[in-house]
């Protein structure tokens, strides 16, 4: 617990048996009060390694995709009456050491969502990020700020914490099940009021590491801009969308 809060980890798993055991046995147990994996249907033995390392595991038997994932996660963990979620990929991109401060700026209602960005000290490209995907995150990034009305450094990163106030309140049903869910779910959070900081985060870019193709990045860049169109059409009284009604 931090600050009388229960923190809930929980993992979104695809395809993570080489990576799960590294990033589990990093996370800081004297304050974090459970984990939860949720594995997508993968097609290796990460719910095997998951079993052996004893953490809680909710199988999907069809992929539902990495919106789907996130969803079933975040549904458990307010079954289980967490206070605080911390939403950490289990394929080792992220160091679980910056729980405990994503988690504690949430804890205190310092912010409601806190993200850890991989831009905001220049470690992106440092940590083996794609020069194409740093560029394509930084013209994303610009154009949601503007749409959004923001002054965020990354909308992109996979590692985030919530309050149980917004994992319980946010419309998660009309969000995608794909890749854009993350995108889709920080425009809900900023149209509904939410607060939303950020700790500075290095990360780690190796074959074992999760990664979308190009292919499926064109097609998450497409829906992250209708996502911030949308919201601006909204705000403007020029369109209603469901992504933004409860």
């Amino acid at each position: 617990m931090i600050h009388g809060k229960k923190v809930i980890v929980v993992l979104p798993a695809y395809n993570a048996a080489a990576t799960l055991e590294m990033t589990y046995r990093e996370v800081p147990f004297d304050i974090v009060d459970d984990v939860i994996m949720v594995d997508d249907a993968s097609l290796d033995h990460t719910v095997q390694v998951a079993k052996k390392l004893g953490i809680p595991t909710i199988v999907h038997e069809e992929n539902l995709g990495y919106g789907g994932n996130q969803k079933t996660c975040y549904r458990e963990a307010l079954q289980r009456n967490a206070d605080v979620v911390v939403m950490l990929h289990p394929d080792y991109q992220y160091t679980p050491k910056l729980v405990g401060a994503m988690a504690s700026l949430v804890a205190i209602g310092q912010y409601h969502i806190v993200l850890g960005s991989r831009i905001i000290s220049g470690g992106a490209l440092r940590g083996g990020m794609p020069l194409y995907k740093y560029i394509s995150n930084r013209f994303l990034t610009l154009i949601e700020n503007i749409l959004l009305g923001q002054k965020i450094s990354e909308y992109h990163t996979g590692y985030r914490a919530f309050s149980k106030e917004v994992l319980s309140s946010l419309p998660l049903h009309h969000c995608s099940n794909d890749f854009v869910f993350d995108n889709e779910m920080i425009a809900q959070a900023i149209y509904f009021g939410f607060s939303v900081g950020e700790v500075s985060c290095p990360t780690k870019y190796f074959p074992e590491a999760s990664s979308i193709n190009f292919r499926r990045g064109v097609k998450y860049g497409v829906g992250v801009l209708s996502t911030a169109f949308k919201y601006r059409l909204q705000r403007w009284g020029l369109g209603h969308f469901r992504l933004f009604s409860k």
